[in-house]
């Protein structure tokens, strides 16, 4: 199998787990917002965004680090496995423990400080799934990764389903969702090689050596992306704190898909770095640029056309308000997509100590900016700030990337993607079908339609692929 081949199988494997993950992960917002109601959801947005910027905080890097030493010639695969979640299970197990006592000090509602300490368990599976993700990247193995999000999702409404249905309230639903992330990671750990506890000196001295700037970036990143879902609620109500938290929890689910390409591409572009393959390089660089674009592009013009009918399908009329919220963060998916594709390529090319600046001056700048406009404009002052942080990040990743690489890829196949998709977008607009699920199905046949006419992709991409 040629390695476009095996890039798409592996893409393809993903893109359909993924969409079945979404559709599920939307389902389960969708229940929890009818059965919670929108202050109680604000309760679980103000738990998870506090155990987010504390996993943010711990997380060091180690999905991307896996994935990138699995991919370098200099140890042997298994035993630097078996280093890595060592340490991945000792660092996430000492920030997850210290979560439920640091949340005490804040003046959050009791039954958010209780929901952290149920939760706590759930985000310690979810770093644990670091060093297996990264292992199933590096191996082009993705089968296995997106079958245990998929089971994962569907315990968890499965689950949710039978929490609603009895009343059983909102810690309750707070253990279904621990539930089903502890099932993610069991299934992960099941279907990996033979991981165990090891350390081995020379390789961990080797794994803090690559990590430290990593984990420097990725501890300044909590700041910036997670820090509004933390200071938010100390301004406003817990209701508000629902709508915005619904809004950003839709723009999640859809960006992990940059994630989800990049993760795939970073030990590709890795690899063909590490071995002065120029050529090669710089053609995974630019499909890593074309993919992400094709799929993000339209994703953002398709939610600021139908954000309000997105929120009402998801969050049923108590949580209308979360649309205009929706509207105005999908601006917001430019940066998302921009600090994915060129912070994995930084990191690929062995820059991520000179993009340490990025990370803590936007850290620096967002903080700052959190506590001036949050205060003054509530929940649209942070969506403000949230947005700037992203695409501040993005445009300056992209151009140190560009710097040290030697390369600036070809932004035609992105233009391209921009103009079929803001075509698609007025035409969803003006033809305004009434129902949500047919404007998403209209919207996706257009804009595959102006794809094949404009010719984004190649034939012989294509035919190599099928």
């Amino acid at each position: 199998m040629s390695l476009t081949r095996s890039i798409a199988k592996n893409t393809t494997i993903q893109i359909v787990g993924k969409v079945i993950s979404t559709l599920l992960g939307l389902v389960a917002v969708a229940i929890m917002t009818r059965a919670l109601g929108v202050e109680k959801f604000g309760w679980y947005v103000t738990a998870t965004g506090f155990l987010q910027f504390v996993g943010i905080l711990s997380d060091f890097g180690f999905t991307i680090i896996t994935a990138k030493m699995l991919s370098e010639p200099e140890f042997d695969k298994t035993k630097l496995l078996n280093n890595l979640f060592t340490w991945r299970f000792i660092t996430a197990l000492f920030f997850q423990l210290l979560a439920p006592l640091i949340i005490l000090f804040f003046p959050y509602p009791t039954e958010v400080k209780m929901a952290v300490a149920i939760m706590s368990l759930s985000f310690f599976a979810i770093s644990l799934n670091n060093i297996f993700i990264g292992y199933c990247q590096s191996a082009l193995k993705m089968a296995i990764q997106m079958t245990g999000e998929v089971l994962s999702r569907v315990a968890l409404v499965l689950g949710l389903i039978f929490i609603a249905a009895n009343n059983y309230g909102f810690l309750s639903a707070m253990g279904i969702i621990t539930l089903a992330s502890v099932i993610y990671t069991f299934y992960l750990w099941l279907k990996s090689p033979q991981v165990k506890f090891a350390i081995n000196k020379e390789i961990s001295r080797a794994v803090f050596h690559k990590i430290w700037p990593t984990a420097t970036a990725v501890i300044f990143n909590a700041f910036y992306l997670q820090g509004d879902r933390v200071i938010l609620p100390l301004y406003v109500s817990q209701t508000e704190v629902g709508l915005y938290g619904a809004a950003y929890r839709i723009l999640d689910i859809i960006t992990q898909s940059a994630g989800m390409i990049m993760g795939i591409m970073m030990p590709l572009v890795a690899f063909a770095w590490s071995r002065n393959l120029t050529e090669e390089f710089k053609k995974r660089y630019q499909t890593s640029l074309d993919l992400v674009a094709l799929i993000l592009i339209p994703m953002m013009v398709g939610i600021m056309v139908l954000a309000n009918p997105i929120m009402l399908l998801i969050g049923g009329t108590e949580f209308a308000g979360s649309g205009r919220i929706l509207q105005f963060l999908s601006v917001a998916i430019i940066g998302i997509s921009f600090g994915n594709i060129f912070g994995y390529i930084a990191l690929a090319i062995n820059r991520q100590r000179q993009a340490l600046w990025i990370y803590i001056s936007d850290a620096i700048l967002t903080i700052i900016a959190y506590f001036i406009f949050i205060p003054k404009y509530g929940i649209y002052g942070a969506a403000g700030v949230s947005i700037f942080s992203e695409l501040y990040a993005g445009l300056m990743l992209m151009l140190l990337a560009n710097h040290f690489a030697k390369f600036t890829p070809r932004f035609k196949s992105l233009g391209k993607i921009a103009l079929a998709s803001i075509i698609m977008g007025v035409a969803v607009y003006e033809l305004q079908p009434t129902n949500i699920i047919i404007s998403v199905l209209t919207g996706v046949l257009i804009y595959g339609a102006l794809v094949m006419l404009f010719k984004v992709i190649s034939k012989e991409t294509l035919k190599e692929i099928v």
